[in-house]
């Protein structure tokens, strides 16, 4: 394609993205020579464990020239999810969740432009020129049944139905030089598309979007409606419409300023043996299994691309830990809010707890059934619904970012005959380790843990021992007297007022 084109038009999302977290110190370009056969995954897990670990560009990718991939793009880092969202950092992971939960109330639409100026067009291939495993595709873990290309990825497809674009995040297995596998879990947005087409008869039309800035990534991971698109919503929360273009096998509207796509369509009953994964539990997921795939009719990509990809693991590791714990959290704490429950102070899922595994809601308590309402709703909500089992309602003095406190709350606060309920036959994953035999999967359960006081008793519940808020603030003006290393906590457990030297 003639250059001038894209004159004033080379830089990406994800080039914007990756300057403005290399100016806060938190971008590590690595320059020696790296396999993406289990090196680059096993050099991010081991500095992805790590507090405040860096986001990885390696740029020296073994028997793949000219190409780049970026790791842990999120990781555990507060700072790099505000800038993804397109935000200032903030402290506290609350506050974070905060906005976000504020922000996705926004909504604005793409905009479309002419495909001529998109900078994925610069390199256009189709037929026989197609070979999707020039791209640096990594094999993470020693028995994946192949290499990834899709792991940090924006699926586009449409229901055929009523039109609506749909944006999600589905692991792609490469099967051939045209062909990648398609894998979603049941009940997922991908798949309801795809069998909607399937049952008239047709393929899907499916685009697969990679090297994208974090926030598409955020937005294709976030349970919207399922009558709305996740491109209106990257569109409210960065507050500027993402630029698409309109592709011309599918149909489908494209990110202009996406690295590499891939447009094709997913034939009816055509599948191959997909798998295993080592998946965000930190487990392989199901057996190689029978799964759609993707015939791949264009490539699009720019000059010296560069791939998106999340590492899943265990723990802090999982690099879309705190990533999915903050989509969860402030989708959560929206939908309360949608549903009128009043009180919310704050929700918050654990990140170590695979992200989605563990959802904490608290609530300023303000009327008798107020604690069970606010834990049943925030386990069926539709950003609560999917594979979560632990739900945990906690009282209004309770962070529910603090781990240690919340298991406190459980100790202290809940009564296991009376405090915990269960559900059943809830919507689940067949990437759920603890659902054995596997063919019972995708149904799985929640445990509900009202941690709060019991309401009826709650003026004479026994009080809690808090910090005289004068001493608090003599303390922390005289720490750096003390000589401890580090700084001083902001706390806000006071009593009311001091009680008198003598009782």
């Amino acid at each position: 394609m003639d250059e001038k084109v894209f004159a004033g038009i080379n830089q990406s999302d994800l080039d914007a993205w990756i300057e403005k977290v290399e100016k806060l110190g938190q971008l590590k370009r690595i320059t020696a020579e790296v396999d993406p056969d289990l090196e680059t995954s096993t050099l991010t897990y081991m500095v992805g464990r790590e507090e405040g670990s860096p986001a990885l560009l390696f740029e020296n990718i073994k028997g793949h020239p000219g190409h780049k991939a970026v790791y842990n793009m999120i990781g555990c880092n507060l700072d790099r999810f505000c800038i993804a969202i397109g935000e200032e950092p903030v402290d506290h992971p609350l506050e974070a969740a905060q906005i976000l939960k504020d922000k996705m109330h926004l909504t604005e639409p793409p905009v479309e432009i002419d495909g001529a100026n998109a900078l994925v067009n610069q390199n256009i291939e189709t037929g026989d020129d197609i070979d999707i495993t020039k791209f640096p595709a990594p094999r993470m873990w020693p028995l994946d049944g192949g290499k990834y290309l899709g792991t940090a990825t924006a699926v586009i497809t449409r229901d055929p139905e009523n039109d609506r674009v749909n944006v999600g995040t589905y692991r792609q297995m490469i099967k051939s030089k045209d062909e990648i596998g398609l894998y979603t879990s049941p009940g997922k947005d991908a798949g309801l598309d795809r069998d909607k087409w399937w049952a008239m008869g047709k393929p899907m039309p499916v685009a697969l979007c990679y090297g994208i800035d974090p926030l598409l990534f955020v937005v294709a991971a976030t349970s919207f409606a399922k009558n709305e698109s996740e491109y209106d919503y990257y569109g409210g929360i960065g507050g500027s419409p993402l630029e698409t273009f309109t592709g011309d096998v599918t149909g489908l509207p494209l990110p202009a300023r996406a690295e590499i796509i891939l447009e094709g369509h997913v034939y009816p009953d055509a599948t191959f043996a997909e798998g295993p994964f080592g998946e965000f539990t930190g487990y392989y997921g199901r057996p190689a299994g029978e799964t759609p795939y993707v015939k791949v009719e264009k490539v699009r990509y720019r000059d010296d691309p560069t791939l998106t990809c999340a590492l899943m693991a265990d723990g802090k590791a999982n690099e879309a830990g705190l990533f999915w714990a903050m989509l969860r959290a402030a989708k959560v704490w929206n939908d309360l809010e949608k549903m009128g429950v009043p009180g919310l102070q704050g929700a918050w899922s654990v990140p170590e707890a695979a992200g989605w595994g563990i959802t904490v809601v608290s609530i300023k308590q303000m009327y008798a059934g107020h604690a069970s309402q606010a834990v049943n709703l925030a386990a069926q909500c539709m950003g609560g619904a999917y594979f979560g089992k632990y739900v945990i309602v906690v009282d209004e003095d309770i962070d529910p970012t603090n781990v240690n406190e919340v298991l406190w709350a459980m100790a202290t606060r809940s009564r296991p005959s009376e405090s915990i309920d269960i559900l059943r036959e809830t919507w689940s994953t067949y990437l759920d380790p603890s659902l054995n035999p596997p063919e019972i999967r995708p149904w799985g359960s929640k445990c509900l843990i009202n941690a709060c006081m019991e309401y009826k008793h709650i003026n004479d519940f026994s009080p809690r021992t808090k910090m005289s808020e004068k001493m608090y603030k003599a303390v922390v003006e005289r720490w750096d007297e003390y000589g401890l290393d580090s700084d001083a906590p902001n706390l806000n457990v006071f009593e009311d007022a001091d009680f008198p030297e003598k009782v």
